[in-house]
């Protein structure tokens, strides 16, 4: 209950701009839970995905792996199923990596999705309680400039607190946006890593499984030519 009556009286000295500080806390505040539970599903899908199609990738059942991946959203299916696709008509990794490169064009982007607003917020939230401090002070001498002098003292105060909060709002906005911002973009950093380092395993394993079939297949036998045969 004490908190709640802070608060209040925090926001009914702090002024008008408290208010669009609180607007962009908020903004940001719901960017950055619906990215951390976006990564954090994408992260445990991606890690359930693979988990699966791992021993199918190495026995060569690509067709295996396509049912899997094909039945999920998660953004490592989608690499695997452009690359498997391409397996189909291209005998290159080359090819291969290209079109897994392609895919990753197209997932990276919403991974880093609205993220990179929580830094913007983060400045324009410092910038606005800057704005706010300065309006408090010069509140503060213009008030006390044509004030009695009993009352100056008053004014004086009201006004530097009005500029004090805004400060102290628009500091907190900001690191709060900043840091979240930092760890998020850590968050995500990693998961296109674990991506990219899946997409080389898989890769790998196309090439080493090909390689594996061209050793085992048996070398062409000549057919004999005619051979003299003796009558006696």
């Amino acid at each position: 209950m004490e908190l709640y009556h802070f608060m209040v009286n925090f926001f009914r000295e702090g002024g008008f701009f408290l208010y669009p500080l609180a607007f962009i806390f908020v903004v940001g505040v719901a960017i950055s839970i619906e990215r951390f539970i976006y990564l954090t599903a994408e992260t445990t899908a991606n890690r359930r995905i693979w988990n699966q199609v791992v021993p199918l990738i190495n026995s060569g059942n690509f067709k295996q792996v396509v049912a899997v991946t094909s039945k999920s959203k998660a953004a490592i299916a989608t690499a695997l199923n452009y690359g498997i696709a391409r397996l189909a008509s291209a005998r290159r990794r080359d090819d291969v990596e290209k079109a897994m490169d392609e895919s990753l064009l197209e997932i990276i982007p919403r991974m880093e999705k609205r993220t990179h607003y929580l830094s913007a917020l983060a400045n324009i939230g410092m910038l606005t309680g800057l704005l706010g401090t300065v309006v408090g002070l010069i509140s503060a001498f213009a008030s006390i400039a044509t004030a009695n002098p009993a009352e100056k003292a008053s004014l004086l105060a009201a006004s530097i607190s009005v500029a004090m909060n805004n400060t102290a709002s628009g500091l907190f906005v900001a690191i709060t946006l900043l840091l979240t911002h930092m760890f998020l973009e850590a968050k995500t950093t990693k998961l296109i890593d674990s991506l990219e380092i899946a997409v080389v395993k898989f890769l790998n394993s196309v090439v080493e499984r090909r390689q594996d079939d061209a050793e085992e297949e048996p070398a062409p036998v000549a057919s004999p030519r005619g051979r003299a045969t003796a009558h006696g």
